[in-house]
């Protein structure tokens, strides 16, 4: 009995686990907010779709829920500044029509401006 109860248990976590890691859309007008999930529940990303297409500003989080990238899409295609987070390294990459004409990193021990 004590092994059914167990089984059911588990088999009742799992299954709520899975439900919080369903991504989530949110019909707004014209387009689709999107959010996704990784396995421990955390948001991955949030963004927005246009006509079945990455569009607009995109979030992309770490498994701990830090901020590892962010940029914008133009129908599907990476479009201006992203910037990407890596440990002490902020990559600045510059698209056009989803290629790179443009990386710059900068060290955030850096001082970047003085008053």
């Amino acid at each position: 009995m004590k092994k059914a109860i167990f089984f059911l248990a588990v088999m009742f976590s799992v299954c709520i686990h899975s439900q919080d890691t369903e991504p989530k859309f949110e019909k707004m007008g014209k387009i689709v907010k999107a959010t996704y999930f990784h396995e421990n529940g955390e948001v991955a990303q949030t963004g927005y779709l246009m006509n079945g297409k990455l569009h607009g500003q995109w979030l992309m989080y770490a498994l701990d829920g830090k901020k590892i990238a962010s940029g914008k899409y133009v129908e599907g295609k990476k479009s201006g500044k992203w910037f990407f987070w890596e440990n002490q390294i902020l990559k600045e990459v510059d698209y056009d029509d989803n290629r790179i004409v443009n990386v710059k990193n900068w060290n955030q021990s850096e001082v970047v401006a003085v008053q």
